[in-house]
């Protein structure tokens, strides 16, 4: 299995906005991907700023690709995302996952 990650910060006054967002566009997307086997979406407060991890499991890379295109490591975004993001992050990061 294979996690990926992607981070993304908005202004703290907009993240209950973009968290609703997350929840009711980007979560369902990446979960009816055929091959997703999981999606969660992370917020931490700092100061002014809120920040957004999406952590999500796939079963292999060409899970991955129907989700995200045939580089893998590029970030996906949705057509609101520059309305709230600080930055657009170009890359996600993978990791193979392992149990005992």
């Amino acid at each position: 299995m294979i996690t990926r990650i992607w981070h993304g910060a908005t202004p703290a006054a907009k993240s209950d906005e973009y968290l609703n967002l997350m929840r009711t566009v980007a979560l369902p997307d990446y979960r009816s991907t055929p091959g997703n086997k999981g999606a969660y979406a992370l917020r931490r407060m700092e100061g002014g700023t809120a920040h957004f991890l999406m952590i999500t499991f796939w079963e292999s890379e060409d899970a991955i690709r129907a989700f995200a295109g045939d580089d893998i490591t590029v970030a996906k975004y949705y057509g609101f995302d520059k309305d709230f993001l600080l930055e657009l992050e170009p890359r996600s990061t993978h990791y193979e996952m392992y149990d005992t």
